[in-house]
C-alpha cells in the first residue's frame, strides 16, 4: 500500500470511529477527564491523542512494518487536528 492509499484508509477508519463513538474531540475530552482522575493531574484531549500516538510509535519500534499501527498513527494525527482547533 502506498502512502496516499494509507491516508485514505486512515480517513475511512476515523470516519467509521466517528459513526461508532461520536465526535473525536468529545471522545478524547472524555478520556482526558478519566485520565485526569486516574493520574491525579489535569490531562488535555490533545495530550490523550499524543499519548495514543506514542503508544503506536512504541509498538512500531518493535515492528516498523506493522501496517495497523502505521494506519493508527495517521488516524490519530487527524484526530489531533480536530482536538486542537
Amino acid at each position: 500500500m502506498n502512502g496516499e492509499t494509507m491516508l485514505r484508509n486512515a480517513a475511512s477508519v476515523v470516519a467509521g470511529r466517528r459513526r461508532t463513538y461520536g465526535d473525536p474531540a468529545t471522545s478524547m475530552a472524555s478520556v482526558a477527564a478519566r485520565w485526569s482522575i486516574t493520574l491525579g493531574t489535569p490531562v488535555s484531549a490533545a495530550q490523550v491523542v499524543l499519548c495514543l500516538i506514542d503508544l503506536k510509535l512504541a509498538r512500531l519500534a518493535h515492528d516498523p512494518a506493522h501496517q495497523d499501527s502505521i494506519l493508527d498513527v495517521a488516524g490519530y494525527a487527524a484526530v489531533l487536528r480536530e482536538v486542537t482547533r
